[in-house]
Order: C-alpha cells, then structure tokens, then sequence
C-alpha cells in the first residue's frame, strides 16, 4: 500500500500533466486571430524565452527540488501549467506571451521533481517497475492529449480556443494531485535517512548491500577514490542535513569521476548533442509546418503526427531490449547511422516542400531519437549508482541546453541572425551530420584500437609458447 498509494497518484499527476490537447497546433493559435501574432514574434521572440528560462532555471531547481523534498517543487510544476494556460487563454501581446513562456520553462524544469520523487518514498526493489509506470503514463497521457485536440478540431469542429480550455481543464486536475503525496523524509543530497542509514550499516553483509556496494563501483575507481567515496558516504550518513557546500563538493568530485569513464563520456556526448538538437526541431516543426500547410486555409493534422510520433517512439523503446546489438563495441557506429538518419529526415523536412513527407520525417526522427536516447539511458544508468544517475542526466540535459540556447541566440533570435524557418532546418539537418561524423570517427578509432589490442594478446601468446618452459617451483615463487 505504501507503493501504490504515490504510485497512483504521481501517476494521475503524469498524465493529467501531459493531456494538452492544444499543443500541436499552438503555432496556430497563437498566429490565428485569438493571438494575431506575426511568425516573426512567434519563432524569433516568443519561443526562444521557453530555452533560456528553462537553462538558467534548471540548477537552481535541481537544488531546490533535494532541498525541499521533492512535493513542494510538484507544486511549484502544477501551479506553473494552470499559470501558463489561463495566461493563453487571457493575456494578449508579445510581452505576455514571453512570460507565459517563462512560466512554461519553470514548469518543464521542475520535471525533475516528477521523476525523483518515486526514489524517496518506495524501496529501491520497486525503482524500476515505479519508474516504468510513470515514465510510461506521461507518453500515454502526451498522446491522448494530441489525438483528443485532433479529434476535437477534425471531428468536433471545435475552435482554438476550446482546445485552450480542455488543456486548462486537464492542467487543473493535475494540480489536485502533489498535494496529496506524502512528504518524504529523505532525499538524495541534503536530507539523509539517519535510521536507514544505521539499518544499512547494521545489514551490511546481506546479499542487497552487496548489490548497493557494486552498483557503487561500476565507475571505474582506483582504491584510494573509493576507500575516500566510502568515508564521505559514511560521514554524510551520520549527519541527516548537508549543508549547501558539502552538497556542491559532493557533486563536483562526483561529476569529475563519473565523466573519466570514456564509455559514459561517449554516450553522454550524444545525449548533450542529440538532445539540443531535437529540442530545436519539436520547438519549431510546427511553423515549418505552418508555412507549407497554413491553418487558416486548409485542415490541418499535427495531432496525429505528434500521437503517432509519440506512440512509435514509446514502441521503439520498449524494443531496445530485444535489439540483438552489442553496444559495447558497436554503440558508436550505431550513434553514427542513426544519427545520419535524422540528419537525412530533417533535410527532408526543409527541402521537399510536401507536408505528407514531410510529417512522415518528423514522425521517423521522434520515433528513431527516442530508440537512442533509450540506448544511452540505459548504457549510462548501466555504470551508476542512484546518486550519480541524477547528477549525470542533470549536467547532459544542462549541456543540451546550455548548446541550444547558443544555437538559438545565433539562428533563431532576433537578436542574431533571425533565420527563416526553412534556413533553420538546413542547419539543423547539417548539425546531425557533424554529430554522425563525430561518431563515425570515435567508432572507427575503437575498432582499431581493439583490433590492435588483441593482434598484441596474440603476439603475446605466440612468444609465450616460443619461450622456454618454466619450472613448477618457478612458477609458484
């Protein structure tokens, strides 16, 4: 009962938080005559706020969400959406628009709360099946949210603003549920379990901890790092409050450890890489779309291609584990064409001026991100422990959109170059080639150096048989 209590409702929460039916066609709405927006405002002054509010919010939040205990930060998300949804439904103007974009960047940063909550109040047995579930309903309720605004304008005829209205409606159901979560007693940096602690000390040569200690060490560590992470985890465990400089210092020496180990430094790579870059196309596909297709002159279907994107993305992660890939040896080059692939699906998107085609390449570049952002998840999660799996998707996503926000201010702003849709998508098309060719190099330099390791074991081996036998009291000397 203990699980399924928060279960249920941070699942509720999930999903009445991602129902938003008008999000597909937000482009229009706020182009149409609700808004009357130029698209010059809505690309180069309006959407690029959502960017740097969520990069400059993104630490502080991080902090804060440990520091409180996780539900208030909840609240902070729920209010945040009702807050930017009455703002679309009321406000008028360039201006107002910015802060409701400010507004939404509080709320996608306060994400974190969402998916750390679960860590503090179940038992680490329950992490994946938890997680899973929560992961799974925000995708779910995302899709439903885009069929529903699709069905209502193609089916019901309804305008606009009515998809404004469910969307608030769905965001105030949202905000019922933090408030009935359980407070946690715990968290991950600032507020330490002192009686877990001493249990887990007292049980420290039962099978589970043998578990945690190896978890521990998967990040290659030399003996003198670990027996030191040993007595910091043990100083910080007799204490159950940190103080903000040992929380820093603990995350600084974590960051420069977990980042030596290459295979997670390649991945991670990616993810910062690949994320900016598909932050930039969901951001902007919808005036792309609007300027080959527009709203007022024809119907449009943006909530099927975003159902359809979602759903298939969500397929191609549940396949991962049934990929017969080795990772390990192969994860780069597979970076590399998959990669080159989205590359090709965007370049489709600004060159073929076909809305049909260029629906299905956006649906292909979701669905094939999502594959791989599944991959690196897990090939990092792979090498960490709890404490570290937080800090290290937290400083990828910062670098993703550390990088966006740099690509935005220079292509997108109209304090920069205040591109045209279409330039942007052949500079976004070339920015997945250099990725591809960045992994296409780190592949090809793995698999020399381990086919030059193992033409050394070999030569190894051949001077070993060559030699002359050594005695048996030799050999045990």
């Amino acid at each position: 009962m203990s699980v399924l209590y928060p279960t249920l409702l941070l699942c509720a929460y999930g999903f009445f938080s991602n129902l938003r039916p008008l999000e597909p066609f937000l482009t229009a709405y706020l182009m149409g005559p609700d808004k009357n927006l130029t698209e010059a405002q809505v690309v180069s002054e309006i959407y690029p706020v959502w960017t740097y509010s969520y990069l400059v919010l993104l630490f502080p939040i991080f902090l804060a969400t440990d520091y409180l205990c996780y539900k208030p930060v909840l609240v902070l998300q729920a209010t945040s959406l009702v807050v930017t949804y009455v703002m679309l439904m009321k406000a008028q103007g360039v201006l107002a628009m910015q802060l409701l974009e400010f507004f939404f960047g509080l709320a996608t940063a306060s994400e974190v709360a969402y998916y750390s909550y679960i860590y503090s109040v179940v038992e680490p047995t329950h992490y994946q099946r938890v997680t899973s579930y929560c992961r799974s309903i925000t995708l779910f309720g995302s899709a439903a949210g885009s069929l529903t605004g699709q069905l209502l304008l193609s089916v019901a005829k309804a305008q606009l603003f009515h998809l404004v209205i469910v969307t608030l409606t769905s965001a105030a159901f949202a905000f019922i549920a933090p408030w009935f979560l359980p407070m946690p007693k715990r968290s991950l940096f600032f507020h330490k379990n002192l009686g877990a602690a001493e249990e887990r000390q007292r049980n420290s040569s039962s099978p589970l901890m043998e578990k945690v200690e190896d978890a521990e060490s998967k990040v290659p560590l030399n003996s003198q790092e670990v027996s030191a992470v040993q007595v910091s985890r043990s100083s910080e465990a007799g204490s159950p409050r940190t103080s903000l400089v040992e929380v820093l210092r603990i995350l600084f020496d974590d960051f420069l450890k977990c980042y030596r180990c290459r295979p997670l430094l390649a991945w991670s790579l990616w993810w910062a890489l690949a994320t900016c870059g598909y932050f930039q196309v969901i951001n902007y596909a919808q005036p792309l779309w609007e300027n080959l297709r527009p709203s007022q002159e024809y119907e449009i279907y943006n909530g099927y291609v975003e159902t359809l994107s979602t759903l298939l993305g969500a397929l191609a992660a549940l396949l991962v584990g049934c990929l017969p890939v080795s990772w390990s040896v192969w994860g780069e080059l597979a970076l590399c064409v998959l990669s080159l692939l989205m590359a090709v699906c965007l370049f489709v998107m600004d060159t073929v001026r076909n809305i049909w085609l260029c629906y299905s390449s956006y649906v292909v570049f979701r669905a094939t991100y999502m594959l791989l952002i599944t991959v690196a998840t897990y090939q990092i999660a792979a090498s960490l422990n709890m404490q570290r799996y937080a800090l290290v998707f937290g400083v990828n996503t910062f670098l993703a959109l550390l990088l966006q926000s740099l690509l935005t201010v220079v292509v997108v702003d109209s304090a920069g170059l205040g591109l045209d849709v279409f330039t942007q998508f052949l500079i976004y098309g070339s920015y997945f080639v250099v990725i591809s060719m960045v992994f296409l190099a780190a592949g090809l330099w793995k698999l020399a150096s381990r086919r030059r390791s193992e033409q050394e074991v070999l030569a190894n081996g051949q001077a070993e048989a060559h030699s002359p036998p050594i005695s048996d009291a030799g050999a045990c000397t």
